[in-house]
Protein backbone atom coordinates (compact mmCIF):
# COMPACT_ATOMS: atom_id res chain seq x y z
CA UNK A 1 0.00 0.00 0.00
CA UNK A 2 2.81 2.43 0.76
CA UNK A 3 4.38 1.78 -2.64
CA UNK A 4 1.07 2.47 -4.39
CA UNK A 5 0.63 5.72 -2.48
CA UNK A 6 4.10 6.93 -3.48
CA UNK A 7 3.45 6.08 -7.13
CA UNK A 8 0.17 7.93 -7.11
CA UNK A 9 1.81 10.94 -5.48
CA UNK A 10 4.54 11.04 -8.22
CA UNK A 11 1.95 10.86 -10.96
CA UNK A 12 0.12 13.81 -9.45
CA UNK A 13 3.33 15.87 -9.27
CA UNK A 14 4.14 15.29 -12.95
CA UNK A 15 0.64 16.17 -14.06
CA UNK A 16 0.55 19.45 -12.17
CA UNK A 17 4.12 20.62 -12.80
CA UNK A 18 3.38 22.50 -16.09
CA UNK A 19 0.71 24.54 -14.35
CA UNK A 20 3.18 25.60 -11.68
CA UNK A 21 5.77 26.66 -14.30
CA UNK A 22 3.28 28.69 -16.33
CA UNK A 23 2.10 30.46 -13.22
CA UNK A 24 5.67 31.61 -12.53
CA UNK A 25 6.17 33.30 -15.98
CA UNK A 26 3.66 36.16 -15.69
CA UNK A 27 2.10 38.15 -12.94
CA UNK A 28 -1.37 36.88 -13.81
CA UNK A 29 -0.25 33.29 -14.32
CA UNK A 30 -0.79 33.32 -18.16
CA UNK A 31 1.82 33.59 -20.96
CA UNK A 32 1.21 36.63 -23.15
CA UNK A 33 1.96 36.37 -26.93
CA UNK A 34 2.97 39.63 -28.73
CA UNK A 35 1.57 40.66 -32.16
CA UNK A 36 3.94 40.50 -35.20
CA UNK A 37 5.64 43.86 -35.76
CA UNK A 38 5.44 45.57 -39.18
CA UNK A 39 8.74 46.10 -41.04
CA UNK A 40 10.82 49.24 -40.60
CA UNK A 41 11.13 51.27 -43.83
CA UNK A 42 13.15 54.36 -44.80
CA UNK A 43 13.07 55.79 -48.34
CA UNK A 44 14.90 58.50 -50.27
CA UNK A 45 14.97 61.17 -51.65
CA UNK A 46 14.00 62.84 -48.41
CA UNK A 47 10.57 64.44 -48.18
CA UNK A 48 10.44 67.92 -49.78
CA UNK A 49 13.98 67.59 -51.15
CA UNK A 50 14.89 70.15 -53.83
CA UNK A 51 17.34 70.12 -56.74
CA UNK A 52 17.38 66.32 -56.91
CA UNK A 53 19.30 64.96 -59.96
CA UNK A 54 17.05 63.56 -62.69
CA UNK A 55 18.94 60.27 -62.35
CA UNK A 56 17.39 59.80 -58.90
CA UNK A 57 16.39 56.32 -57.80
CA UNK A 58 13.91 55.65 -55.01
CA UNK A 59 16.22 54.32 -52.32
CA UNK A 60 14.82 51.74 -49.90
CA UNK A 61 16.14 50.49 -46.57
CA UNK A 62 14.02 47.75 -44.98
CA UNK A 63 14.33 45.86 -41.71
CA UNK A 64 12.05 42.89 -41.08
CA UNK A 65 10.53 42.61 -44.54
CA UNK A 66 10.93 43.29 -48.25
CA UNK A 67 9.62 45.82 -50.76
CA UNK A 68 6.33 44.69 -52.26
CA UNK A 69 5.25 47.76 -54.24
CA UNK A 70 6.60 51.06 -55.52
CA UNK A 71 4.63 53.70 -57.38
CA UNK A 72 5.95 57.03 -58.63
CA UNK A 73 3.89 59.83 -60.18
CA UNK A 74 4.59 63.34 -61.42
CA UNK A 75 2.63 66.38 -60.27
CA UNK A 76 0.15 65.90 -63.13
CA UNK A 77 -0.66 62.38 -62.03
CA UNK A 78 1.36 60.70 -64.75
CA UNK A 79 2.85 57.32 -63.80
CA UNK A 80 6.59 56.77 -63.96
CA UNK A 81 7.58 53.26 -65.06
CA UNK A 82 10.50 51.47 -63.45
CA UNK A 83 11.64 48.40 -61.53
CA UNK A 84 13.42 47.36 -58.35
CA UNK A 85 17.07 46.49 -58.57
CA UNK A 86 17.63 42.74 -57.99
CA UNK A 87 18.95 43.36 -54.46
CA UNK A 88 15.95 45.54 -53.57
CA UNK A 89 18.19 48.47 -52.60
CA UNK A 90 16.40 50.95 -54.86
CA UNK A 91 13.77 51.40 -57.54
CA UNK A 92 15.17 52.53 -60.90
CA UNK A 93 13.02 54.52 -63.37
CA UNK A 94 12.95 53.21 -66.95
CA UNK A 95 14.16 56.62 -68.11
CA UNK A 96 15.56 59.76 -66.54
CA UNK A 97 13.15 62.01 -64.68
CA UNK A 98 12.33 65.44 -66.09
CA UNK A 99 14.02 68.63 -64.94
CA UNK A 100 12.20 71.01 -62.58
CA UNK A 101 9.46 68.46 -61.95
CA UNK A 102 7.83 67.37 -58.67
CA UNK A 103 7.41 63.67 -58.06
CA UNK A 104 5.71 61.62 -55.35
CA UNK A 105 6.88 58.10 -54.51
CA UNK A 106 4.88 55.62 -52.47
CA UNK A 107 6.68 52.50 -51.21
CA UNK A 108 5.29 49.54 -49.30
CA UNK A 109 7.30 46.89 -47.44
CA UNK A 110 5.76 43.66 -46.15
CA UNK A 111 6.99 41.19 -43.54
CA UNK A 112 6.78 37.40 -43.86
CA UNK A 113 3.89 37.57 -41.39
CA UNK A 114 1.90 39.77 -43.76
CA UNK A 115 2.36 43.02 -41.84
CA UNK A 116 3.09 46.04 -44.02
CA UNK A 117 4.47 49.55 -43.76
CA UNK A 118 4.00 52.31 -46.36
CA UNK A 119 6.08 55.46 -46.71
CA UNK A 120 5.59 58.40 -49.09
CA UNK A 121 8.01 61.11 -50.19
CA UNK A 122 7.64 64.11 -52.49
CA UNK A 123 10.66 65.78 -54.09
CA UNK A 124 11.56 68.20 -56.89
CA UNK A 125 14.27 67.67 -59.50
CA UNK A 126 16.97 70.15 -60.44
CA UNK A 127 17.14 72.48 -63.44
CA UNK A 128 19.00 71.30 -66.53
CA UNK A 129 22.71 71.34 -65.65
CA UNK A 130 25.11 73.56 -67.55
CA UNK A 131 28.04 71.12 -67.59
CA UNK A 132 27.36 67.76 -69.22
CA UNK A 133 29.76 65.12 -70.42
CA UNK A 134 29.70 63.80 -73.96
CA UNK A 135 29.19 60.04 -73.97
CA UNK A 136 29.23 57.56 -76.82
CA UNK A 137 27.98 53.97 -76.78
CA UNK A 138 29.81 51.88 -79.39
CA UNK A 139 27.01 49.36 -79.65
CA UNK A 140 24.29 49.90 -82.21
CA UNK A 141 20.73 48.67 -82.25
CA UNK A 142 20.02 45.78 -84.60
CA UNK A 143 23.64 45.06 -85.54
CA UNK A 144 25.36 41.68 -85.69
CA UNK A 145 28.74 41.71 -83.94
CA UNK A 146 31.73 39.41 -83.59
CA UNK A 147 32.24 37.11 -80.63
CA UNK A 148 34.92 39.41 -79.14
CA UNK A 149 32.81 42.58 -79.28
CA UNK A 150 33.21 44.52 -76.02
CA UNK A 151 30.39 46.81 -74.97
CA UNK A 152 32.30 50.09 -75.02
CA UNK A 153 31.45 53.57 -73.77
CA UNK A 154 33.63 56.61 -74.28
CA UNK A 155 33.48 59.86 -72.27
CA UNK A 156 34.70 63.39 -72.86
CA UNK A 157 35.97 64.51 -70.42
CA UNK A 158 36.99 61.27 -68.72
CA UNK A 159 35.21 60.08 -65.57
CA UNK A 160 37.30 60.73 -62.43
CA UNK A 161 38.08 57.73 -60.22
CA UNK A 162 35.84 58.84 -57.39
CA UNK A 163 32.77 58.86 -59.67
CA UNK A 164 33.35 55.63 -61.60
CA UNK A 165 31.53 53.33 -59.17
CA UNK A 166 28.39 55.49 -59.39
CA UNK A 167 28.60 55.52 -63.18
CA UNK A 168 29.20 51.77 -63.34
CA UNK A 169 26.10 51.13 -61.20
CA UNK A 170 24.09 52.73 -64.00
CA UNK A 171 25.50 50.54 -66.79
CA UNK A 172 23.40 47.44 -67.50
CA UNK A 173 24.10 44.52 -69.83
CA UNK A 174 21.69 41.61 -70.29
CA UNK A 175 22.64 38.54 -72.34
CA UNK A 176 20.49 35.69 -73.61
CA UNK A 177 21.66 33.02 -72.96
CA UNK A 178 23.25 34.41 -69.78
CA UNK A 179 26.99 35.14 -69.90
CA UNK A 180 27.96 37.28 -66.90
CA UNK A 181 30.80 39.71 -67.41
CA UNK A 182 32.57 42.70 -65.85
CA UNK A 183 33.52 46.30 -66.62
CA UNK A 184 37.06 47.65 -67.00
CA UNK A 185 38.06 51.34 -66.94
CA UNK A 186 41.18 52.56 -68.67
CA UNK A 187 43.34 54.77 -66.50
CA UNK A 188 42.13 58.19 -67.60
CA UNK A 189 38.44 57.23 -67.47
CA UNK A 190 37.73 58.03 -71.12
CA UNK A 191 36.69 54.46 -71.97
CA UNK A 192 35.04 51.58 -70.13
CA UNK A 193 34.64 48.09 -71.58
CA UNK A 194 32.33 45.20 -70.72
CA UNK A 195 33.04 41.60 -71.67
CA UNK A 196 32.65 38.08 -70.30
CA UNK A 197 35.61 35.87 -69.32
CA UNK A 198 35.21 34.02 -72.62
CA UNK A 199 34.00 35.07 -76.07
CA UNK A 200 30.28 35.61 -76.57
CA UNK A 201 28.58 32.48 -77.80
CA UNK A 202 27.30 32.76 -81.40
CA UNK A 203 23.63 33.83 -81.59
CA UNK A 204 23.74 35.46 -78.15
CA UNK A 205 21.41 38.44 -77.81
CA UNK A 206 22.86 41.41 -75.94
CA UNK A 207 20.86 44.35 -74.56
CA UNK A 208 22.59 47.42 -73.13
CA UNK A 209 21.40 50.42 -71.15
CA UNK A 210 23.65 53.28 -70.10
CA UNK A 211 21.32 55.17 -67.74
CA UNK A 212 23.46 58.28 -67.38
CA UNK A 213 21.20 61.25 -68.08
CA UNK A 214 21.38 63.67 -65.15
CA UNK A 215 23.80 61.51 -63.18
CA UNK A 216 26.49 63.45 -61.25
CA UNK A 217 29.79 62.21 -62.72
CA UNK A 218 32.31 64.37 -60.87
CA UNK A 219 33.87 67.81 -61.18
CA UNK A 220 30.47 69.45 -61.59
CA UNK A 221 29.56 67.45 -64.70
CA UNK A 222 26.40 65.42 -65.27
CA UNK A 223 25.55 62.62 -67.68
CA UNK A 224 24.21 63.74 -71.06
CA UNK A 225 21.62 61.17 -72.19
CA UNK A 226 20.39 57.63 -71.55
CA UNK A 227 21.49 55.21 -74.27
CA UNK A 228 20.04 51.80 -75.09
CA UNK A 229 20.72 49.21 -77.79
CA UNK A 230 20.09 45.55 -78.53
CA UNK A 231 22.13 43.43 -80.92
CA UNK A 232 23.17 39.85 -81.55
CA UNK A 233 26.39 37.89 -82.01
CA UNK A 234 27.28 36.24 -85.30
CA UNK A 235 29.50 33.28 -86.07
CA UNK A 236 33.05 33.11 -84.72
CA UNK A 237 35.72 34.70 -86.93
CA UNK A 238 39.28 35.37 -85.72
CA UNK A 239 42.33 36.69 -87.55
CA UNK A 240 45.96 35.97 -86.56
CA UNK A 241 48.73 38.00 -88.19
CA UNK A 242 52.35 36.85 -87.78
CA UNK A 243 55.14 39.26 -88.64
CA UNK A 244 57.67 36.42 -88.79
CA UNK A 245 55.87 34.73 -91.69
CA UNK A 246 54.09 37.78 -93.12
CA UNK A 247 50.90 35.73 -93.18
CA UNK A 248 47.36 36.24 -91.89
CA UNK A 249 45.54 33.08 -90.75
CA UNK A 250 41.76 33.38 -90.96
CA UNK A 251 39.68 31.07 -88.75
CA UNK A 252 35.95 30.55 -89.04
CA UNK A 253 34.27 28.63 -86.23
CA UNK A 254 37.74 27.61 -84.99
CA UNK A 255 38.76 26.05 -88.31
CA UNK A 256 41.52 27.48 -90.50
CA UNK A 257 39.80 28.85 -93.58
CA UNK A 258 42.56 30.66 -95.42
CA UNK A 259 46.06 32.13 -95.24
CA UNK A 260 46.64 35.55 -96.75
CA UNK A 261 50.04 37.19 -97.45
CA UNK A 262 50.43 40.58 -95.75
CA UNK A 263 52.78 43.51 -95.58
CA UNK A 264 52.92 45.26 -92.22
CA UNK A 265 54.41 48.53 -91.00
CA UNK A 266 58.00 49.29 -91.92
CA UNK A 267 60.44 49.87 -89.02
CA UNK A 268 59.86 53.64 -88.95
CA UNK A 269 56.06 53.16 -88.75
CA UNK A 270 55.58 49.72 -87.20
CA UNK A 271 52.31 47.86 -86.76
CA UNK A 272 51.21 47.31 -83.16
CA UNK A 273 51.37 43.81 -81.68
CA UNK A 274 48.47 42.82 -79.47
CA UNK A 275 44.88 41.67 -79.32
CA UNK A 276 42.44 44.13 -80.84
CA UNK A 277 39.03 43.95 -82.49
CA UNK A 278 37.63 45.28 -85.73
CA UNK A 279 36.04 48.64 -84.91
CA UNK A 280 34.72 49.93 -88.24
CA UNK A 281 34.40 48.71 -91.82
CA UNK A 282 34.55 50.96 -94.90
CA UNK A 283 33.96 49.93 -98.50
CA UNK A 284 36.02 53.02 -99.35
CA UNK A 285 37.74 55.67 -97.25
CA UNK A 286 40.50 58.27 -97.50
CA UNK A 287 43.75 58.18 -95.55
CA UNK A 288 45.11 61.65 -94.89
CA UNK A 289 48.58 61.66 -93.34
CA UNK A 290 49.42 65.31 -93.90
CA UNK A 291 50.98 66.54 -90.68
CA UNK A 292 52.28 63.11 -89.64
CA UNK A 293 56.08 62.89 -89.25
CA UNK A 294 56.28 59.95 -91.67
CA UNK A 295 53.22 60.76 -93.75
CA UNK A 296 52.30 63.62 -96.01
CA UNK A 297 50.06 61.81 -98.49
CA UNK A 298 46.34 61.52 -99.20
CA UNK A 299 45.09 58.27 -100.72
CA UNK A 300 41.77 56.56 -101.25
CA UNK A 301 41.66 52.91 -100.17
CA UNK A 302 39.09 50.14 -100.59
CA UNK A 303 37.73 47.62 -98.10
CA UNK A 304 39.34 49.09 -94.98
CA UNK A 305 38.73 47.73 -91.47
CA UNK A 306 39.81 49.85 -88.49
CA UNK A 307 41.78 48.25 -85.64
CA UNK A 308 42.98 51.27 -83.61
CA UNK A 309 42.03 54.87 -82.90
CA UNK A 310 45.49 55.84 -84.13
CA UNK A 311 44.77 54.75 -87.70
CA UNK A 312 45.85 51.11 -88.11
CA UNK A 313 43.64 49.26 -90.61
CA UNK A 314 43.48 46.08 -92.62
CA UNK A 315 42.91 47.24 -96.20
CA UNK A 316 43.42 46.62 -99.89
CA UNK A 317 46.85 47.79 -101.05
CA UNK A 318 47.38 46.83 -104.70
CA UNK A 319 50.58 48.92 -104.74
CA UNK A 320 52.29 46.57 -102.27
CA UNK A 321 51.19 43.17 -103.61
CA UNK A 322 54.78 42.37 -104.58
CA UNK A 323 55.88 42.88 -100.97
CA UNK A 324 52.99 41.03 -99.33
CA UNK A 325 54.28 37.84 -97.76
CA UNK A 326 57.90 39.06 -97.95
CA UNK A 327 58.59 42.52 -96.49
CA UNK A 328 57.00 45.35 -94.54
CA UNK A 329 56.42 48.61 -96.42
CA UNK A 330 53.25 50.13 -94.89
CA UNK A 331 52.75 53.06 -92.53
CA UNK A 332 51.41 50.74 -89.81
CA UNK A 333 48.47 49.10 -91.55
CA UNK A 334 48.07 45.50 -92.65
CA UNK A 335 48.24 45.50 -96.45
CA UNK A 336 46.49 42.75 -98.42
CA UNK A 337 45.49 42.30 -102.05
CA UNK A 338 42.28 43.70 -103.52
CA UNK A 339 40.77 40.21 -103.73
CA UNK A 340 41.72 39.29 -100.17
CA UNK A 341 40.43 42.59 -98.77
CA UNK A 342 37.09 42.13 -100.51
CA UNK A 343 36.80 38.54 -99.24
CA UNK A 344 37.59 39.61 -95.68
CA UNK A 345 34.93 42.33 -95.79
CA UNK A 346 32.35 39.70 -96.68
CA UNK A 347 33.11 37.33 -93.78
CA UNK A 348 34.13 39.58 -90.87
CA UNK A 349 32.09 41.51 -88.30
CA UNK A 350 32.80 44.55 -86.20
CA UNK A 351 33.93 42.90 -82.96
CA UNK A 352 36.01 40.07 -84.47
CA UNK A 353 39.31 39.45 -82.68
CA UNK A 354 42.51 40.32 -84.55
CA UNK A 355 45.82 39.21 -83.03
CA UNK A 356 49.10 40.65 -84.32
CA UNK A 357 52.41 39.28 -83.07
CA UNK A 358 56.12 39.79 -83.58
CA UNK A 359 56.28 43.49 -84.50
CA UNK A 360 58.51 46.16 -83.02
CA UNK A 361 55.92 47.82 -80.75
CA UNK A 362 53.09 46.71 -78.47
CA UNK A 363 49.53 47.94 -78.65
CA UNK A 364 48.92 50.89 -76.34
CA UNK A 365 46.08 50.32 -73.82
CA UNK A 366 43.06 52.32 -74.93
CA UNK A 367 44.27 52.65 -78.53
CA UNK A 368 41.16 50.99 -79.86
CA UNK A 369 38.88 48.60 -77.97
CA UNK A 370 41.67 46.83 -76.12
CA UNK A 371 39.48 44.79 -73.74
CA UNK A 372 41.10 41.51 -74.84
CA UNK A 373 44.70 42.69 -74.68
CA UNK A 374 45.05 41.50 -71.07
CA UNK A 375 44.28 38.45 -68.96
CA UNK A 376 40.91 38.15 -67.23
CA UNK A 377 42.57 38.64 -63.84
CA UNK A 378 44.03 41.94 -65.06
CA UNK A 379 40.77 42.92 -66.73
CA UNK A 380 38.66 42.65 -63.55
CA UNK A 381 41.14 44.82 -61.66
CA UNK A 382 39.85 47.69 -63.76
CA UNK A 383 36.33 47.44 -62.34
CA UNK A 384 35.18 50.24 -60.01
CA UNK A 385 32.89 47.77 -58.21
CA UNK A 386 33.59 44.36 -56.66
CA UNK A 387 33.49 41.48 -59.15
CA UNK A 388 31.92 38.19 -57.97
CA UNK A 389 34.64 35.73 -56.98
CA UNK A 390 33.05 32.93 -58.99
CA UNK A 391 33.18 34.90 -62.23
CA UNK A 392 36.20 33.09 -63.60
CA UNK A 393 37.16 32.11 -67.15
CA UNK A 394 37.43 28.61 -68.50
CA UNK A 395 41.25 28.10 -68.40
CA UNK A 396 41.46 26.77 -71.96
CA UNK A 397 38.95 29.16 -73.49
CA UNK A 398 40.34 32.64 -72.95
CA UNK A 399 43.06 33.89 -75.27
CA UNK A 400 46.23 34.55 -73.31
CA UNK A 401 48.31 37.68 -73.55
CA UNK A 402 51.96 38.37 -72.95
CA UNK A 403 51.31 42.10 -73.15
CA UNK A 404 51.36 44.27 -70.01
CA UNK A 405 48.03 45.05 -68.33
CA UNK A 406 46.00 48.01 -69.50
CA UNK A 407 47.04 50.96 -67.39
CA UNK A 408 46.34 54.04 -69.44
CA UNK A 409 45.79 55.42 -72.89
CA UNK A 410 42.85 57.16 -74.51
CA UNK A 411 41.06 57.28 -77.81
CA UNK A 412 42.08 60.02 -80.18
CA UNK A 413 39.42 62.75 -79.95
CA UNK A 414 38.84 62.37 -83.69
CA UNK A 415 39.84 58.86 -84.83
CA UNK A 416 42.80 59.04 -87.16
CA UNK A 417 42.76 57.81 -90.74
CA UNK A 418 46.50 58.03 -91.18
CA UNK A 419 46.48 54.49 -92.62
CA UNK A 420 49.24 53.24 -94.87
Amino acid sequence: MELKRRAAGWATLVATAPLVLVGGCTSDGLRKVGKPAPPSLVITPNANAKDVPTSAEIGTKVTGGKITSVSVADDKGGTVQGALRPDGSSWLPDRALKNKQTYTAKVTATSDKGKSTTQTTTFTTMAKPEKRITSNLYFENGRTYGVAMPVTLAFEPGIPKEARADVQKRLFVHTDPPQPGAWHWIADGTQVYYRAPDFWRPNTKISVRAALEGLPVGKGFYGDVDRTASAKVGNKVTLEIDNATKQMSVFRDDKLDRKIPVSLGKPSTPTSSGKMVIMEKFASTIFDTRGDPNGGYVVQVANAQRLTWGGEFIHAAPWSVGDQGYSNVSHGCTNVSDEAASWLMDITHVGDLVTVKGTEVKLDPGNGWTAWDMSWDEFVKGSALPVPADLKPAPSAVPGSSNPPASGGAPVTAPSNRGG
